[in-house]
């Protein structure tokens, strides 16, 4: 059972956002990884400045080395805070975080832009834990992902939630069901949405299909080729493809050393003039709201290897998509996104859709990490500001909409 909340002990950082951005923008980040080194073997660098410098390496490429900093750090240290540029903070915020690599916990920084909300960031490690008396905060949001390696931090999250004296966000029991093979199960039956079966294979499972030695259906009863094909706990296309028959998928083994893999039916989801589009839904308070929408000539699109910056035309149909987004194609799948809001039960994620030939909301996965971001330029992109900003307004409403609740009530510590 959880202590009395208590003065927050936090170390300050850069963060996330603002680290991410000048990557993305082309900033030249050696320098201030050099100055950090320098810091760390003077002996006076800050539990923040390694947590910066843990995030620095991953954006750098260097993966490996940024998550041994990170864990480093977190062995000693906990809780850090982003500040935010307010003179006072409206809000004090707690996001419930894992050590884990930069994409696996939700990129809550950037939702937070402009707000004058302040944010810490616990992490919980299997070895620190919960600590006895948790920092005072108005409202609390579990940012840790439905990978495998978040499990035992949601299970130390979940069982101190029933006596965790703020509300809590995105409760850590509800976010292991936006797992691949989890979710089709939860959403089956909604009237108007199409999502295949995503079955787990093993290697020695997708071998014999290969040779013919089993049929598809012994692994998943609608499976049939074409199928897709992706090593289990991969994410951002890494692995995925498509397979056309055995012999496709024997060539695709030969080139994979994995040995778990996720499958799923194909579906050909090309609108009538040969092009796919992939569509990013965020999911606020049971509200959704047009992240992007992707246009491609091929089926594994994401936003990147769309090209819309160079497509005037392309740019032109996602700024309508946006605009109309509230009355066209929400108002359409309105029935089958309430149900998915419903069944799911997060507070906040994210779902990657389409529309399939027979018009129905074709849902292809949902997770609550993946980067929601004002950063794409307003000069190319002039549409999207406005939509992140209602993006980034709904958040922070849900957000003081909980907190409020507590205060109404009188909640006070942890019993």
């Amino acid at each position: 059972m959880l202590h009395p909340l208590a003065a927050p002990n936090y170390a300050d950082r850069i963060g996330f956002a603002h680290l991410t951005r000048q990557a993305f923008e082309g900033v030249d980040l050696h320098p201030l990884r050099e100055h950090l080194l320098a810091r760390i073997a003077e002996g006076t660098a800050q539990a923040g400045e390694g947590l910066d410098l843990s995030l620095i390496a991953q954006l750098m490429g260097e993966k490996e080395a940024g998550l041994v900093i990170q864990s480093e750090v977190l062995s000693f240290h906990q809780l850090f805070r982003t500040p935010t540029a307010a003179p006072k903070p409206g809000l004090r915020v707690l996001a419930l975080a894992a050590d884990i690599d930069m994409g696996g916990n939700t990129p809550i920084e950037f939702l937070l832009e402009g707000s004058d909300i302040e944010l810490l960031t616990l992490y919980v490690t299997k070895t620190t834990g919960l600590p006895d008396a948790l920092p005072e905060h108005d409202v609390a949001i579990v940012v840790a992902s439905d990978s495998d390696e978040c499990r035992d931090v949601l299970a130390l999250i979940e069982k101190a939630a029933p006596h965790w004296p703020r509300p809590l966000l995105n409760r850590p029991e509800l976010i292991g069901n936006l797992d691949r093979d989890k979710l089709y199960r939860l959403l089956a039956g909604i009237r108007g949405l199409d999502i295949p079966v995503t079955a787990n294979a093993t290697r020695a499972q997708l071998t014999a299909l290969a040779e013919g030695r089993i049929a598809c259906t012994e692994i998943a009863g609608e499976l049939r080729f074409p199928m897709i094909v992706r090593p289990r706990g991969t994410h951002a296309g890494v692995g995925l493809a498509k397979v056309d028959d055995a012999a496709a998928l024997a060539a695709y083994l030969a080139e994979r050393q994995e040995q778990e893999f996720f499958v799923a039916r194909f579906v050909n989801y090309a609108s009538p003039d040969g092009l796919y589009r992939k569509i990013r839904l965020t999911m606020v308070d049971g509200k959704p709201f047009a992240c992007h929408m992707a246009i491609a000539d091929r089926w594994d699109i994401w936003y990147l290897n769309a090209y819309m910056a160079f497509s005037e035309e392309k740019r032109a149909e996602e700024a309508i998509f946006m605009q109309d987004f509230d009355n066209a194609f929400a108002a359409r799948h309105k029935n089958a996104l309430d149900e998915m809001s419903r069944r799911v039960g997060l507070d906040y994620f994210i779902v990657d859709c389409a529309e399939n030939q027979d018009g129905e909301l074709l849902v292809f996965e949902a997770d609550n990490t993946a980067v929601v971001h004002n950063m794409d330029s307003p000069a190319v992109f002039p549409y999207k500001p406005p939509q992140m900003r209602k993006i980034f307004a709904a958040f922070t409403a849900m957000l003081s909409r909980h907190a409020k609740t507590t205060s109404k009530a009188g909640i006070g510590s942890a019993a």
